[in-house]
């Protein structure tokens, strides 16, 4: 199985939109965002105002909400939050777990909000499936002028050695290259971004990570990789022998062979901002 950055247009268009078949497990058992890094992702944004683009079932949606109430908090007070999501199965999980959010049906492609409508605009693990060509002028298009674009990647933090035994036992379909933080680090920038210059709306791209953690069980864990769009693609025979061997290992290992561990997690941010 290839992964992300191998794809055709065909295999990413299927990729892409396997996630509408496991919307419920996906809301399930899909971590959240380490809130330092959604912090720095707004940082400097002109004012409160953020889209959640390609927002799924509400992951980092529910990580925006909780951000700017507490007293001292930098981001100075509730943020204004709208999400966007094309697929009806996942927007529809996202409506019923979050029902205080205005949450739209459209895609980066094709957002359906005004001019200058937003002052930052995120996407959580999804900014690797837009048409950049067409989705990096459409985003200049809704965000105010100096406003930040960021894409946030929950990545397996493989330097612990039970994630990296899973990742060898499981292969590139469920913890490939880009779910892991060298390969994101040295490859992410130049690809999930819009083009960047002095002809470009966006000035040069900013990089950061942030320690994060998901509380799983091993067979929640295993529920986890299978909400991965590589896995969700394969054959159901293959996706089940994977699932078995990731199993198999969880088993093996005493830090998550019984009861609750954490996966560790890094939230890897892009930033960049809008030129004025």
């Amino acid at each position: 199985m290839t992964f992300t950055y191998s794809l055709t247009d065909g295999e990413r268009q299927r990729h892409s939109s396997s996630f509408g078949t496991a919307a419920g497990a996906y809301a399930e058992h899909r971590p959240d965002y380490a809130p330092a890094a959604v912090r720095w992702a707004l940082a400097g944004a002109p004012g409160p105002r953020v889209l959640d683009l390609g927002a799924g079932t509400g992951k980092l949606t529910g990580t925006l909400l909780g951000l700017g109430d507490a007293p001292g908090d930098p981001l100075g007070g509730a943020l204004d939050i709208t999400a966007v999501e094309p697929d009806a199965a996942m927007l529809a999980e996202l409506r019923r777990g979050l029902p205080s959010v205005r949450a739209l049906q459209g895609s980066a492609e094709t957002i359906p909000l005004p001019d200058g409508s937003v002052d930052a605009v995120v996407s959580g693990n999804a900014m690797h499936w837009f048409d950049m060509a067409v989705a990096g002028p459409e985003i200049a298009r809704v965000l105010a002028p100096g406003g930040v674009l960021a894409g946030l990647w929950n990545v397996f933090d493989d330097g612990t050695d039970w994630v990296a035994g899973l990742a060898r036992v499981t292969g590139p379909a469920a913890i490939g290259p880009r779910d892991v933080p060298a390969a994101w680090r040295i490859e992410t920038a130049e690809l999930h971004l819009p083009r960047t210059g002095a002809d470009s709306p966006f000035h040069a791209p900013e990089q950061a990570e942030f320690p994060h953690g998901h509380r799983r069980t091993a067979e929640s864990l295993v529920a986890t990789l299978g909400t991965k769009a590589g896995v969700l693609v394969m054959p159901e025979q293959e996706r089940a022998d994977l699932l078995d061997r990731a199993r198999a290992h969880l088993a093996g290992h005493p830090a998550t062979a019984e009861g609750e561990f954490t996966l560790p997690l890094l939230t890897s941010v892009l930033r960049v901002r809008r030129r004025p």
